[in-house]
């Protein structure tokens, strides 16, 4: 799936206001990851991917969660329910899903430093799973 590509970036609405896009975030481990809240799987995913950005950001680590096909308010009461604090993104038109190929949710694509796709996993991670395809990443300078 795409791997070594660059990786694409669209300006999308954030949760709480403005615009956000994985090109904002050059320079970081960006871990994109495409959900839904009608997605069982995704929600049982989310507390690793936090636990994920609070114990990684510091690093240079960067969760971008995308929504797909939802509005912002139902994003938002989702991510404020489950105490989500990373940047929630809402892609009303599944642009990031198409250009990265994702097949189901949750997809989750890795991000290197340089702006090129390193991988991309179809289905829910676990915590230790997500350290194990950033770990390297993140311990390269």
């Amino acid at each position: 799936m795409l791997a070594g590509a660059p990786a694409v970036s669209y300006a999308i609405p954030r949760v709480g206001g403005g615009t956000d896009s994985l090109a904002a975030h050059r320079g970081s481990i960006v871990v994109m990851n495409f959900w839904a809240t009608w997605c069982p799987p995704c929600k049982e995913e989310m507390p690793a991917l936090e636990s994920l950005y609070r114990s990684e950001r510091e690093r240079g680590l960067v969760v971008l969660g995308i929504d797909q096909g939802e509005s912002a308010a139902t994003a938002g009461a989702f991510a404020k329910a489950h105490g989500v604090t990373f940047p929630i993104l809402v892609d009303a038109d599944q642009q990031y899903a198409s250009s990265y190929v994702s097949v189901g949710l949750p997809t989750t694509v890795i991000v290197g430093r340089d702006g090129h796709v390193v991988r991309g996993i179809d289905g829910a991670q676990t915590l230790q799973q997500f350290h194990a395809l950033v770990g390297p990443l993140l311990a390269a300078k």
